[in-house]
């Protein structure tokens, strides 16, 4: 991704999470909304398998090969206006409502030792995709942690067959997500 002379500290937080699912990330300013897409997807170890929006200022963006009405061309957007302390939401899979916090916690100059986009540290692994949102992803994990649940083994199932290591809900892995978005990094820069 170009632009790295100014980077965007951000911090993504699912809503209605207890415990907190959160990530902080640091990406160019000039990343658009488009490509923060991407970002979130790769950091929360989602497949980008649903609809999503962004509200920026009461503006709605989305992808234009899936424009809603009332939504703008969300490619066009891009970070680089933002300052530190704004706000902006992101929603993930209309039908379990996903909802994202983003803050721009700030705005700094990119260390070019560093590469871009990257996670600097968060909490707990995401939720698994088709997990229910907020309220079937809890029940999943009610499931998860009783034995005499009449879900359990169902949920144990699914959860050993999510990822490469299965689903471990306190799981975060830095390094992983790391190595994720380098190669969406490097796929970004060949297009």
């Amino acid at each position: 991704m170009p632009g790295r002379a100014s980077i965007h500290t951000i911090k993504v937080s699912l809503r209605y999470m207890k415990p907190p699912i959160w990530r902080r990330l640091q990406v160019p300013s000039t990343t658009s909304l488009a490509e923060l897409h991407d970002i979130i997807q790769t950091a929360m170890g989602w497949y980008d398998c649903h609809l999503h929006q962004f509200e920026v200022n009461g503006v709605h963006y989305a992808d234009t090969a899936h424009m809603l009405e009332d939504t703008t061309d969300e490619a066009r957007r891009t970070l680089a206006a933002m300052q530190a302390g704004d706000r902006l939401a992101y929603w993930y899979d209309f039908g379990d409502d996903w909802w994202h916090d983003i803050v721009v916690e700030s705005v700094d100059r990119a260390d070019p030792a560093l590469t871009y986009p990257r996670c600097v540290t968060g909490r707990r692994a995401g939720p698994p995709e088709d997990s229910g949102g907020p309220w079937g992803f809890a029940e999943l994990l009610r499931a998860l942690g009783d034995a005499k649940h009449p879900e359990h083994d169902v949920y144990c199932n699914w959860m050993e067959q999510v990822g490469e290591v299965g689903y471990h809900p306190e799981r975060f892995d830095l390094d992983a997500i790391n190595e994720a978005l380098a190669r969406l990094s490097a796929v970004a820069l060949q297009r």
